[in-house]
């Protein structure tokens, strides 16, 4: 017997719910994920070291040092925290697609552009109330995300432009555009030290959380992130979605609309990178600068390899990277380490991360070997 699926796919059995068989093999499979990326990060912290040493500096007060920057004190997990606020967003500009089998890697861009459109936005709204004008805000910010990514993937269904590279080239292209308009067109002439956008107004601010010196943009990351899982683990998009990730021809073959899940996970994505760059305006200067761009975009990317493109696992891989680099200051201070020490880590640990995919491979391959129904 057999059930229909609501984007037709045909669905063997009389009911969905899994054996008690396949929930452990779940589980299982979650603890060897889970493994193959502690060991990973604990490789890449082995090798980081090694390096450090290297520079005439003990290792394990490195370690030391970035601990307490990290997660020390409550002032650094706050620093922390605010550090992942926006790394949290902008992963998962990454992972959604991902999903769907496409490397989205035009993360910065689509924060670049939220920026931009939250500044318009915000000089446009003058003088409503500050919901009103932060909502707006978002709005845009969610939209210039989403067209940008979603132009990388138009140009996949349409052209059959690999999304990786046109994702790169149209963050270049939304840097200097970003350049562009802060040196002229909406230039604030006040701001002599150096090109910046419009003030945005301080009745458009972001607040602090209370209680904490952590912007609500965490807050919009986390139900960002509890609002993906639920759309790639418990809704017809997201069955349709592992499909085509799977195998897009099959799903072709099947009636998805392969197309539209593309198109529609990509903007989704960059939407949720523009509300970081939104986010980061309304809670910092409140313009826009060449100052903005610090590659919050680029470490997402690294988060979404490390959470394994699961939205929930992002929260805390955010928070470890957000603590390294909220540490990087303190390794500089106190071992006299330049600001690229930092940068070095996270390279070591996303080529471990992808140096264990063949593992976590491997062991996939052996589970698959047993049989699933007792």
């Amino acid at each position: 017997m057999s059930r229909q699926h609501p984007f037709g796919v045909e669905v063997a059995g009389a009911s969905w719910a899994p054996a008690p068989l396949d929930i452990v093999r779940r589980w299982v499979a979650g603890a060897e994920l889970l493994l193959v990326t502690i060991g990973a990060i604990l490789a890449s912290l082995l090798a980081f070291g090694i390096f450090v040493a290297l520079l005439n500096v003990n290792p394990l007060d490195v370690y030391a040092s970035i601990y307490k920057g990290a997660f020390g004190s409550w002032f650094s997990w706050q620093n922390t925290l605010l550090r992942a606020a926006p790394l949290i967003l902008t992963a998962l500009c990454t992972a959604i697609p991902a999903r769907l089998g496409l490397i989205i890697i035009g993360n910065e861009g689509a924060f670049v552009v939220g920026a931009i459109a939250s500044v318009l936005a915000a000089v446009t709204l003058a003088g409503l109330p500050p919901a009103v004008g932060l909502a707006g805000m978002m709005i845009a910010a969610m939209l210039a995300g989403a067209l940008w990514i979603g132009l990388s993937g138009a140009l996949r269904v349409y052209r059959g432009v690999n999304e990786t590279i046109s994702s790169l080239l149209l963050t270049y292209i939304a840097i200097a555009v970003m350049n562009h308009l802060v040196a002229g067109p909406i230039r604030d002439p006040q701001v002599v030290h150096r090109p910046s956008s419009w003030f945005i107004g301080k009745d458009f601010a972001l607040g602090h959380i209370p209680g904490m010196t952590v912007h609500w943009g965490l807050l919009f990351g986390i139900i960002a992130c509890v609002a993906g899982y639920v759309l790639m683990r418990h809704t017809t998009f997201g069955f349709a979605s592992r499909i085509v990730g799977g195998n897009p021809r099959a799903a072709a073959i099947v009636g998805l609309p392969v197309g539209g899940l593309i198109l529609a996970a990509c903007c989704i994505g960059g939407a949720s990178a523009g509300v970081a760059g939104m986010a980061e305006v309304a809670a910092g200067e409140g313009r826009v600068s060449s100052s903005i761009v610090v590659g919050y975009g680029y470490t997402g990317i690294l988060i979404a390899f490390i959470a394994r493109q699961n939205p929930l696992a992002i929260i805390p891989a955010a928070i470890l990277l957000g603590g390294i680099r909220a540490s990087g200051g303190l390794l500089q201070r106190w071992h006299d380490l330049p600001d690229a020490t930092i940068l070095v880590l996270q390279g070591i640990m996303f080529i471990a991360i992808l140096l264990s995919e063949p593992v976590y491979v491997s062991l996939k391959q052996r589970r698959k070997m047993v049989p699933a129904h007792g």
